[in-house]
């Protein structure tokens, strides 16, 4: 082998050393990146779980927040109009005054079991014990004293029950219960007082709840209607309520005149 033959071998070999440690030199690069993003990742991952977790806990306490809402504004309503209804008969009428007052008390009564049950939950008792753990939990069980205080409020109520009626999930048979209850309070207070109708209906897979009001109709030369009461906080969040459950509520106008509020919830879903 000549002279240029052992240089062209030399440098032949000097490149591949070159390129083998160039090699090398970005592999250990691209681990030392690998493995920096793996840190990252790792670091981001426990970020969200942390988020995760937080966002869970702020997520239920919005939820006790809407109930709170919920059984303020409904009973509190029906108090008032109770208490006016009282301060107007109490001269000439005292017995319709008496029982008047009797439903505000019994209203100021439920508010006070539900709020100290919801706050318990924020705040549990020190001793581990629940007191209104024997305190009845609001439920299609509990929708005929709703009806009474209502109706008696100055709000008729026809209730109709289709299906077979069978144990609900308890949070199905609260929901059902609070789908009502929000949709007759803000009749009471939105609708023109003559009727509302309250349908629960037990089908195979499905709880179907509807409440419809009447009200003025444009239409018919009435007053305009206020706004959709169904668009206030608490329908909204009974939506989402509903939405946890796998099922759909809708609450909207109705073209005669009045409200309607339409839930359907899953009772087959885990």
């Amino acid at each position: 082998m000549g002279s240029t033959g052992a240089s062209w071998l030399v440098a032949a070999l000097a490149g591949v050393c070159l390129v083998a440690a160039g090699l090398a030199v970005a592999l250990g690069r691209a681990r030392r990146q690998h493995s920096r993003a793996l840190e990252e990742r790792g670091r981001l991952l426990e970020h969200e779980r942390e988020s995760a977790a937080g966002e869970a806990v702020a997520a239920e306490h919005a939820r006790i927040a809407r109930e709170l809402h919920d059984i303020v504004s409904h009973n509190v309503s029906v108090m008032v109009i109770q208490a006016g209804a009282a301060r107007q008969v109490l001269a000439t009428q005292p017995e319709a005054a008496a029982a008047a007052l009797l439903a505000v008390e019994g209203a100021g009564r439920d508010t006070m079991t539900e709020l100290r049950h919801l706050l318990g939950v924020l705040a549990p008792a020190q001793n581990g014990e629940d007191e209104t753990a024997l305190s009845p939990q609001p439920g299609l069980g509990r929708l005929g004293p709703l009806v009474d205080r209502i109706a008696f409020a100055g709000l008729p109520v026809e209730v109709r029950i289709s299906g077979e009626p069978r144990p609900l999930p308890a949070g199905v048979d609260v929901t059902a219960y609070r789908i009502i209850q929000e949709a007759l309070t803000n009749a009471l207070k939105h609708g023109d007082g003559e009727k509302a109708e309250v349908t629960v209906r037990y089908a195979d897979h499905y709880l179907r709840v509807e409440v419809l009001n009447s009200g003025p109709s444009v239409l018919r030369g009435g007053t305009p209607p206020p706004p959709n009461p169904g668009a206030g906080r608490g329908l909204l969040g009974l939506g989402e309520r509903v939405a946890l459950y796998g099922g759909e509520l809708d609450a909207r106008r109705r073209l005669g005149g009045g409200y309607r509020v339409r839930a359907r919830i899953p009772l087959d879903r885990p």
